[in-house]
């Protein structure tokens, strides 16, 4: 049985077996393996996290998954691999998100941390299913899927805002305590509207102070050696930073992070004749570093977005 009442794994996965009795298409380790993303938090919110079915290294970087597994003494090697290849499925591969000791690589838990960003990603989904199923005039299925997008907003209001500090963070549920890294993955509230206008105002405040730099907007405050941390700056989350600062009526912070991005890839051109996968945010030109391999030449998602926020010109 799918447990619609109880488990949201994948609103589209839950609605095909909604509408198909034979479940024993669905093989045991994929259907599982999802079921492992799932999170019921206390107050019987379900939200998710990131997850891989399989506990050992990575095919592409088998040597540096052993090697960090090495370094841990409590927690078996098996622990430490799916961990990593969770971060990997996150996209930020590596970010102090994901670990215990900010600055040691070995203590990363991904898999016991709800992520902003991705309950953000799937209420946006949830209320994009809750329309559609409007659209075709299928009420039932609409108010399914506009409630679990409400229940997934409250879930993270809950869990990962924090009023004192007046900014979302990921929430280790093992430990039933929210993380403490500021990052760039608090914008994705705002980019997918399900924020008040007061908490923008505080995360506004937050990105402007800490995280507007020269060369766009930083990924997190930490500096670790890892790619997903300072003083790095991604393509993608330039984008939802700007959309998201722009949803709240944010207009001079956006436009100042945009044109910070924009000055910092031209000037990165003017001097190679090349796009980077990433920036740093701190000096314009200078390449980025960290991570486990070289700033790579391109790139897709930074020639989109360039090419986007000139159109916003």
């Amino acid at each position: 049985q799918c447990e619609r009442n109880r488990l949201n794994i994948s609103c589209v996965i839950f609605d095909y077996c909604n509408h198909n009795d034979d479940l024993r298409i669905w093989n045991d380790e994929f259907y599982f393996g999802l079921l492992n993303r799932v999170v019921l938090m206390d107050n019987d919110a379900v939200l998710n996290r990131y997850w891989d079915n399989l506990d050992t290294p990575r095919p592409e970087s088998y040597r540096e998954d052993v090697e960090t597994a090495e370094n841990v003494a409590h927690k078996s090697k098996n622990e430490i691999y799916r961990h990593l290849r969770a971060g990997a499925e996150s996209g930020w591969d590596f970010s102090t998100r994901w670990f215990e000791d900010e600055q040691n690589l070995s203590t990363i838990h991904t898999t016991d941390i709800v992520p902003i960003d991705l309950n953000a990603l799937l209420f946006d989904i949830e209320n994009r299913l809750a329309k559609i199923y409007q659209q075709i005039n299928d009420s039932q299925q609409a108010n399914y899927y506009r409630e679990k997008a409400e229940n997934r907003k409250q879930g993270i209001n809950k869990y990962c805002w924090n009023e004192e500090k007046g900014f979302y963070f990921d929430f280790d549920f093992k430990k039933n305590q929210q993380k403490n890294v500021f990052s760039l993955a608090s914008i994705y509230p705002l980019f997918f509207g399900l924020v008040s206008q007061s908490q923008a105002n505080k995360i506004a405040q937050i990105i402007e102070k800490e995280f507007l730099q020269v060369g766009g907007f930083l990924t997190t405050l930490n500096h670790s050696g890892q790619q997903w941390d300072s003083p790095n700056a991604w393509a993608p989350l330039q984008w939802l930073t700007y959309q998201g600062l722009k949803n709240y009526g944010f207009h001079e912070i956006a436009e100042k992070g945009k044109q910070n991005w924009l000055k910092n890839c031209e000037t990165y051109y003017q001097q190679t004749g090349k796009m980077m996968e990433k920036y740093n945010a701190f000096e314009l030109g200078i390449t980025a570093k960290g991570g486990e391999y070289p700033n790579q030449d391109g790139f897709g998602w930074t020639n989109g977005v360039y090419l986007a926020m000139k159109d916003n010109q």
